[in-house]
């Protein structure tokens, strides 16, 4: 059976947490998106680059994280379960078939998918009592169904109404010289379920991350953001001890 999240690193109580709601392409056996599998290797499909930059953060520093196994087409897990989103019928111009379901099997892939991670990110948030969250997602930088309008930021920083620790991550981010864009390409405000669940309510420093595709296609890609990612995450949690 599939298992809709992967956990990696100790979950030492009160150390930093990695949540990766978009880190996999996966689509189970048993689901047919009805869509061309190149499309599985897009963004549509996945946040490129998260997975392999939040194992590396989790190898090299006191990190750990819970990341998604399966694809944003299957189940949108940064959506609450009453948007028509959550399980998208199209995405940047490409239809997706298979998710004209109905609503038993919406219902079906809500149970089997969404609630079990985010129980579970409950759970470890209960068990873990973190000092800091880093969700980490990562954006295109051209957009197909909107191919005039450039993203041109290495990193945007998203938050919701507690936005101190992410006005600290665009800080500690400009001095590694990154070009940091402040609630872009979108805005946290509309766009944060995961974090407005987990972290909003329950007043847990956190900042969100989204780092721009292009820049994190191989393996020195992946170790830049790494050590940047992870090096900002600790000096954060200094200031905030």
């Amino acid at each position: 059976m599939h298992k809709p999240y992967e956990m990696i690193g100790g979950f030492e109580h009160g150390g930093i947490l990695i949540i990766a709601d978009h880190a996999s392409n996966v689509v189970p056996d048993d689901i047919d998106l009805g869509i061309d599998d190149v499309l599985l290797s897009k963004h549509i499909a996945v946040d490129i680059g998260v997975k392999a930059v939040a194992e590396l953060i989790v190898s090299q520093f006191t990190v750990s994280a819970i990341m998604a196994t399966q694809s944003r087409l299957v189940v949108d897990l940064n959506r609450g379960e009453d948007d028509p989103s959550m399980i998208p019928d199209n995405s940047d111009g490409h239809i997706i078939m298979g998710n004209r379901i109905s609503p038993q099997q919406r219902t079906e892939r809500i149970e089997r998918f969404h609630r079990p991670y985010h129980e579970k990110i409950e759970q470890i948030l209960h068990d873990m009592q973190p000092c800091l969250i880093l969700s980490l997602h990562s954006f295109t930088n051209i957009l197909q169904d909107d191919p005039d309008v450039h993203r041109p930021w290495d990193i945007g920083i998203l938050y919701g109404e507690h936005e101190s620790t992410s006005k600290c991550a665009i800080t500690l981010l400009q001095e590694y010289g990154l070009n940091v864009g402040d609630q872009l390409p979108y805005s946290g405000k509309l766009l944060n379920y995961t974090m407005d669940r987990h972290a909003e309510t329950l007043n847990i420093p956190y900042f969100g991350v989204e780092m721009r595709q292009d820049l994190v296609v191989n393996q020195q890609d992946h170790e830049r953001f790494a050590q940047i990612l992870g090096r900002v995450c600790l000096k954060i949690t200094k200031i905030l001890a």
